[in-house]
């Protein structure tokens, strides 16, 4: 094998090694769907949220820990505990997450999103505002 193939083969080795692994680092574990509705837009102790992500945040627990649930709102087998949902929360913060409309959305109104849960990372999407 000439120089020049070895090296093309060994690229090639080394781009499908990253792949994969790239892809096993955040893996789509799943989805849910919930109604960001009033509720969501208040803490537990009743102060106004100023982030999507703490409303997003807020939306599973009242689900999981206060049982305060809209008509449209699924559960979901990650955010379990408050440390989850501070997790959560985190993954919310991060570029990519969900688009500054989608935001915007949330913080302005009550709209039907999907959350789609990857081992590191999340995605918010409007499904109706």
């Amino acid at each position: 094998m000439n120089e020049t193939r070895r090296f093309a083969v060994a690229a090639l080795l080394l781009a499908s090694v990253l792949g994969t692994s790239t892809a096993r680092a955040d893996d789509m574990l799943g989805s849910y769907v919930a109604r960001i509705s009033e509720r969501d837009h208040q803490a537990s102790d009743g102060y106004p949220l100023d982030s999507a992500a703490q409303m997003v945040r807020q939306d599973r627990a009242n689900w999981h820990k206060f049982h305060r649930r809209d008509r449209d709102d699924e559960g979901d087998a990650w955010f379990r505990s408050n440390e989850d949902r501070a997790d959560l929360e985190r993954m919310l913060k991060r570029g990519g997450a969900m688009s500054g409309a989608t935001r915007r959305a949330i913080i302005n109104g009550e709209p039907l999103i999907q959350v789609d849960v990857y081992s590191n990372s999340v995605y918010v999407s409007i499904l109706e505002d």
